[in-house]
């Protein structure tokens, strides 16, 4: 009856949702393609192999993240942490395999496992001792920050001993890296659970109206950790494929990652106030998001204004996600 009650509840404003849902990620998508005819008219150089190749690498790392955030943000809420939860997740891998020689399977585990008990104590900061999310998962972000410093001695962990963790991430099928494939893969999981679980369900219920969530008898606390606890794992495995594409755990990288997958999830549809989005509209944002990147620095744009430009993208992308809901 719990779960029946909830779907009564969210189904009032799915109809809605599923037209400016589609619209938005239709939006996207144009939005993707004028880039690439943009860029292409503008280099000749950026439809190349090599370059698309690694606008994909670019995005897989990012796009994990984005669509772990996708998760919390449809809630309405915001984990600031995965970009130095990511960082963390990499140099917890290093120490397993590294450090204590254990098998590189044992270091997976150890890297998601430790992202996975990072989103839980901010979910549980959030849920249980209802600090705000921002503050929060601020506070995490500082916390593994420096706990990634301070486990690797302020050094980068190298896995030059165990040459088949870089084949994680940069190991080839058709010269396509297989973090492209784990991306994709990722998503088409994520997909699946947002839109055919109870999690997805409770997920979307939690953003559109937590009170009456509360109400139909749903352990709110519960889900909302749990949501928080799938945002780590996403980032643990982002920090196991950065990892292995650079081939060692870099305890200072990190910080502005977060921002960036923030930036995809909006762009792709998803509403900072709770209750609307999607995977897709993730994937295509993340793709946004590395297309532009990838288009001004071949352009020879300056780095400062690369930022600049994202910055207003985002700006516009939360804007028009106010609009829609104004009219709605």
């Amino acid at each position: 009856m719990k779960l029946a009650e909830v779907q009564n509840r969210v189904s009032v404003r799915k109809p809605v949702f599923m037209k400016t849902g589609a619209t938005q990620k239709l939006l996207a998508f144009a939005s993707l393609i004028l880039l690439v005819v943009f860029f292409s008219l503008s280099s000749e150089n950026f439809l190349r192999f090599d370059n698309v190749i690694g606008i994909m690498l670019s995005t897989a790392v990012i796009g994990v993240l984005a669509l772990g955030s996708t998760f919390v943000i449809i809630t309405g809420g915001i984990d600031l942490s995965v970009g130095t939860v990511m960082t963390f997740a990499s140099v917890m891998t290093g120490v397993v395999i590294t450090f204590w020689g254990l098998p590189i399977p044992l270091g997976i585990a150890g890297g998601i496992l430790t992202g996975a008990l990072c989103g839980f104590i901010s979910g549980w900061l959030v849920a249980k001792m209802n600090i705000p999310p921002f503050i929060a998962t601020l506070g995490m972000m500082m916390v593994t920050k420096g706990l990634s410093l301070v486990v690797s001695g302020t050094k980068p962990i190298y896995f030059n001993d165990t040459p088949a963790f870089s084949k994680i991430a940069m190991g080839t099928v058709f010269k396509v890296p297989f973090a492209v494939f784990i991306f994709f893969g990722l998503a088409i999981i994520a997909s699946i659970v947002l839109s055919k679980t109870i999690i997805g369900r409770y997920n979307f219920a939690l953003g559109s109206n937590e009170e009456a969530t509360r109400l139909s008898g749903v352990n709110v606390t519960f889900w909302k950790i749990l949501i928080y606890v799938i945002t780590g794992a996403f980032a643990g495995i982002a920090g196991i494929m950065m990892a292995s594409r650079l081939n060692s755990a870099q305890p200072a990288l990190g910080s502005g990652y977060e921002l960036e997958a923030i930036a995809a999830v909006v762009i792709g549809g998803t509403s900072l106030s709770g209750g609307q989005g999607s995977i897709l509209g993730t994937v295509i944002g993340a793709l946004i998001m590395s297309v532009l990147t990838n288009g001004l620095r071949i352009l020879s744009v300056p780095q400062e204004w690369q930022v600049v430009i994202v910055g207003l993208v985002v700006i516009g992308a939360v804007y028009a996600d106010i609009l829609r809901r104004r009219k709605k």
